[in-house]
């Protein structure tokens, strides 16, 4: 029986942190974890299925492994994840080269699971997605300088276009003991970017404490000494209580980020999405967040084509942008997720959407040059993250810059910059997006 394990992680952080526990827990049981699917005798998929362009990308890797199997390449597939979650039935039948599945509330089953394929039998199995998180290790598939932070799992906004809560279950905060203790070995296995991360970071300790506790808990993160950056991502506007802004503002280690997804600003459609809040108190917090936090980022999200919106309503949230100039914002075309109500209400067509969404990145890319423009001539702290020989360059990310979201700083020194470490870096120009700059060796 063959103990070689490949595994494929797609979609958000919080999945990829699941990945991570379930490489962890078969290593602990004796298998060997490959750096690539080659060889393996069993590839895991782990899935995401939140919307149309996820659910493609999943089904496209489904039927690459596929197709290394029919060739020999690789041995039995496992689909995991929010796809599994979603599809329970429709993958096995439909997709007939799939071995096994297991759902969102089943990671802890992945040694058994493995055991039974590789004995030549179907695994299918779907435990509850409400049950308590498990306190469960994890092999970093990050750079060793930064790792995610999983604080809870699920969520209970219930927005209406969205079908988290029926793939992940309700929400659940993770105790701040268990939080702690990851956080310190983490650090003490050499990361120094930790990103808390959750399907809402702002309700963290509702369910557990009768309170939000995430104040307390990053403080608590902030007293880790080996921490250097602190970054919170999925901030929802109506839960950032003042307390909780006093502490970003306050604590040197968490950078000035905030990732506070919006999705929309007209009345009528957050009313439709099911969104707590309204315009007027979205321009109150941001109004907030810049007076109170100095040289703020803020990153939202946003959807065009939703149930409502005309050409006015769109007008409406680009005007917003053009006045607000948030420094990231990422635009999806609305996707009509079956089983959702907004799915069920009338919205523009897929092209108007796609289109829509096109026209907020057009407008956000020259707001982002002039950000980009306006940091020429400061001085930033630079976490390098490696260097490339072709152009004979450092690249790096500042407090700006989250991984794999935003962009990042090229730079030259004189002396050798270890990667995973921090320099101060004198920003001298800006290309194809990217920061260009110089390390300022006097200030080392």
């Amino acid at each position: 029986m063959g103990n070689r394990i490949g595994v494929i992680s797609l979609g958000c952080a919080k999945n990829q942190v699941n990945a991570e526990q379930m490489m962890y827990l078969l290593r602990e049981a004796g298998f060997e974890i490959l750096p690539s699917v080659e060889g393996a005798d069993v590839v895991i998929i782990n899935t995401c299925g939140f919307i149309d362009s996820a659910k493609s990308e999943a089904i496209d890797n489904i039927l690459a492994m596929a197709a290394l199997k029919a060739e020999g390449v690789i041995g039995k597939i496992l689909v995991t994840g929010c796809l599994s979650q979603r599809y329970q039935q429709e993958i096995l039948q439909e997709l007939p080269e799939v071995d096994g599945i297991l759902g969102t509330g089943s990671y802890g089953y992945i040694v058994p699971a493995i055991r039974q394929l590789l004995e030549g039998k179907t695994v299918s199995r779907f435990d509850d997605i409400d049950a308590p998180v498990d306190e469960v290790g994890r092999i970093l598939t990050t750079p060793e300088y930064y790792a995610f932070l999983k604080i809870a799992e699920g969520c209970d906004n219930r927005c209406s276009y969205c079908v988290i809560p029926s793939l992940r279950g309700k929400y659940r905060s993770r105790t701040m003991d268990d939080c702690l203790y990851e956080a310190r070995m983490l650090a003490e296995d050499g990361v120094r970017e930790l990103l808390v991360v959750a399907q809402d970071t702002s309700r963290y300790g509702i369910d557990l404490y009768g309170e939000r506790k995430l104040p307390e808990l990053l403080r608590e993160l902030c007293r880790i000494e080996k921490l250097h950056w602190i970054r919170v991502h999925y901030l929802y506007p109506d839960e950032m209580t003042d307390e909780l802004i006093d502490v970003i503002a306050s604590e040197p280690k968490i950078v000035k980020y905030l990732d506070i997804p919006i999705q929309h600003v007209n009345d009528k459609i957050l009313k439709k999405m099911n969104r707590r809040g309204t315009r007027a108190e979205l321009d109150e917090l941001f109004a907030k967040l810049r007076a109170r936090i100095p040289g703020v980022v803020i990153r939202t999200s946003l959807i065009t084509g939703l149930p409502g919106e005309g050409e006015a309503e769109f007008e409406e949230l680009c005007q917003w942008l053009r006045e607000h100039k948030l420094e990231r914002v990422g635009a999806f075309a609305f996707s009509p997720e079956e089983g959702t109500p907004a799915a069920k209400m009338d919205y523009p067509d897929e092209e108007i959407a796609v289109h829509r969404a096109q026209l907020v990145e057009e407008l956000q890319s020259r707001i982002m040059d002039e950000c980009n423009t306006a940091r020429v001539g400061t001085v930033m702290e630079v976490l390098c993250e490696g260097y490339d020989p072709e152009n004979g360059q450092y690249f790096g990310r500042t407090y700006a810059d989250s991984p794999e979201i935003d962009g990042r700083v090229l730079f030259s020194a004189e002396h050798t910059v270890k990667t995973g470490s921090f320099v101060p870096v004198r920003i001298t120009n800006v290309f194809d997006g990217d920061l260009t700059g110089i390390v300022e060796e006097a200030a080392l």
